[in-house]
């Protein structure tokens, strides 16, 4: 039961789901004609080496692999609907996720500290009052980002995609038969999900910056974009270890706002994602079974 606890995760793509287990991951998705076609590989070899197992810095490296797998996967279910075959791997890849990541630095963390870097010149605030209206900031616009882009009708179905996804890895946890009758009462949220990341990431960073002190605004900005790997790896130990515990008291209820969040993440799907949902799952397990033979 432990593995069914932490092995496996996943994530929604352009009408489909992506899941990874600790050997393979398959993605599954719907041509334009309505067939479910699913695509399987073996995990890079990091997954199986030393250094995933190295606390925070495990994280780091994992973290970028998975950025990496998923944008593959967004490409590989983008090129089926469309009936294209551009590829978009090697370094064509790497800098598309390198660039996106430098616009999310931008909006999540250089805007926010220079906004309470002002607050701090000329309001003539404490470090505390700062560092938390930049992480007001930071969470608001979090929130509101994922708020704002849950009305376009193609991320709504991405979120359905995503509610899929926790509600297969939900009911095989449980032990359950994955059929879109059983898996479709399970819950939509799970705590392993990367909306906890994200959420981790801005409430740690809350409480880093504000131990750092102050300093002047150049500072404070390069601190900002410095600190990310850090604290992205403090929050993947994090979210491993809430993971771990679900059977506590206390991490069932400091898991909360994750959770919480997740319903701006996550939609209820219908039976049809629910049906890709599981055909991915199913392949990747069968996929990790064989590998272990």
């Amino acid at each position: 039961m432990e593995d069914r606890i932490i092995a496996y995760g996943g994530q929604a793509v352009i009408e489909g789901v992506l899941m990874r287990g600790q050997k393979a991951l398959a993605i599954a998705m719907r041509d334009p004609d309505g067939k479910i076609v699913v695509h399987k590989e073996d995990l890079a070899r990091i997954y199986k080496s030393g250094i995933a197992k190295i606390p925070f810095v495990r994280g780091l490296i994992l973290l970028w692999d998975a950025l990496g797998l998923g944008m593959r996967a967004l490409t590989i279910s983008a090129n089926i609907q469309t009936g294209e075959d551009e590829k978009l791997e090697g370094p064509a890849l790497y800098l598309t996720l390198g660039f996106s990541m430098l616009l999310g630095i931008a909006l999540f963390f250089v805007l926010p500290a220079g906004i309470g870097g002002l607050a701090e010149h000329y309001l003539g605030w404490g470090v505390w009052l700062n560092n938390l209206l930049e992480g007001l900031v930071r969470l608001g616009l979090l929130i509101g980002y994922i708020w704002a882009i849950g009305f376009m009708p193609d991320v709504a179905r991405l979120f359905a995609y995503h509610g899929a996804e926790h509600k297969t890895i939900n009911a095989f946890e449980a032990g359950a038969e994955l059929t879109p009758e059983e898996v479709a009462k399970y819950p939509l949220e799970h705590a392993r999900c990367g909306t906890a990341f994200m959420l981790t990431l801005v409430l740690l960073s809350i409480l880093v910056f504000t131990l750092l002190g102050p300093m002047p605004i150049f500072w404070r900005l390069v601190s900002r974009i410095l600190f990310i790997p850090v604290l992205a790896g403090m929050a993947v130990e994090y979210i491993r270890w809430t993971a771990n515990h679900l059977d506590s008291p206390l991490v069932q209820f400091i898991i909360k706002p994750n959770l919480a969040l997740q319903s701006l993440t996550t939609r209820e799907p219908d039976a049809g994602m629910l049906e890709v949902s599981i055909a991915s799952f199913n392949t990747m397990y069968q996929a990790e079974q064989e590998l272990v033979t």
